[in-house]
């Protein structure tokens, strides 16, 4: 039985107590270039974050976006509320209740990493979930 990462993060969630404002980078999450439109490989994370809030049913998160500093900030703050969005819509779609979910783009507000190189700005690029409620 080989475990993935994703299944090995996953894995850790159930096992460790999870607080209200415990951030997750959710991993392998990736979109169409300069959209919001969720690409295929993507699917195996959404259905571990799926998982996850089906059992814990009464946890509520906010799914967040965030960007690297290319391109203009009114554009970035779009694309990240966007990209959090589809996100959103993937695990509503799934049957995760509505009221369970939040979504917010942060844009560049946010860095992980320094925008200057292109391994930075790859980091920067991502979708987080934090705990708003257990």
């Amino acid at each position: 039985m080989g475990a993935t990462g994703d299944e090995q993060v996953i894995q850790d969630y159930y096992l460790k107590k999870v607080e209200v404002g415990t951030k997750v980078v959710l991993e392998n999450i990736y979109f169409e270039t300069g959209k919001a439109v969720l690409r295929p490989e993507s699917y195996a994370a959404l259905d571990q974050v799926f998982k996850f809030l089906e059992n814990n049913p009464t946890m509520k998160l906010e799914i967040s976006g965030h960007t690297d500093n290319t391109g203009s900030l009114r554009i970035n703050q779009k694309l990240s509320a966007d990209r959090a969005k589809s996100v959103v819509n993937y695990l509503v779609n799934r049957g995760i209740a509505e009221g369970m979910l939040v979504f917010k783009g942060y844009a560049d507000t946010q860095p992980v990493a320094p925008n200057n190189t292109p391994e930075g700005r790859e980091r920067n690029r991502r979708v987080e979930f934090k705990v708003l409620s257990k």
